[in-house]
């Protein structure tokens, strides 16, 4: 038997009582694992199937199979979410989904999932702003942030900021913020709600010119939706 802990990123139903987890796992990286019976009306598992949900996963040996693993126990570490709040709920689905196209090829990495535990407790204290710190700062273990350089505006099919505003360069406003969250000089710092939707975008645009196959998760025009009408 081997033990996990792991971060569910998703998980999909399989046939009436089954389901796929897919996790970030402390000491795999991306791991899948096949959860028997989670579905069967007296089991009451299925409450820990949460994203971002921080779970103990306990597997039989299976040496025919590398990828998916048979869950023999399933426990939650810690449910941050017990209290459900929409906000935090449309966060959580967004930020899983995000993490599930980012870290599929992720194998260990003890500083990647302890930045995962960081952004799963401050999303459960109601931290309406760090998701932008989280995904930008996020890029520098990719090795795909962009360069340090003067000027104030960022390009983003370069990748580093210049000084003169052209085509493929976000707006001063917006490169400022992105200069402040890589400079980690946020402790105090605020994001007006005008420029929340610009700066997501923008680190979306990051992404998908800068991270292979990368595209807007779907969870993205909830997250919006929600948070226009509780902001």
């Amino acid at each position: 038997m081997n033990k996990f802990s792991a971060f569910l990123l998703s998980y999909l139903k399989y046939g009436d009582n089954d389901a796929i987890l897919h996790c970030y796992t402390k000491e795999n990286g991306f791991q899948s694992f096949f959860l028997k019976g989670v579905y069967t009306s007296k089991n009451k598992k299925k409450a820990y199937l949460v994203p971002l949900n921080e779970l103990l996963i306990t597997t039989v040996d299976n040496a025919k199979s590398t990828e998916l693993l048979l869950v023999k126990k399933i426990e939650s570490i810690e449910n941050s979410f017990s209290d459900y709040d929409v906000k935090i709920s449309s966060l959580t689905f967004f930020v899983s989904d995000f993490l599930h196209q980012i870290l599929k090829n992720e194998h260990q990495n003890l500083f990647l999932y302890s930045k995962i535990k960081e952004i799963v407790f401050q999303i459960s204290k109601g931290n309406s702003y760090s998701h932008y710190f989280f995904f930008i700062d996020i890029l520098k273990i990719f090795g795909i942030s962009p360069l340090s350089q003067k000027g104030d505006f960022l390009n983003v099919t370069k990748g580093e900021f210049q000084e003169m505003y052209e085509s493929d360069t976000l707006d001063e406003e917006i490169s400022i913020i992105w200069k402040f969250i890589l400079n980690e000089d946020y402790t105090d710092f605020k994001i007006k709600k005008e420029s929340r939707k610009k700066l997501l975008d923008s680190i979306i645009l990051y992404y998908k010119i800068h991270f292979p196959d990368f595209y807007t998760p779907k969870s993205l025009p909830v997250l919006v939706q929600i948070f226009e009408w509780f902001s």
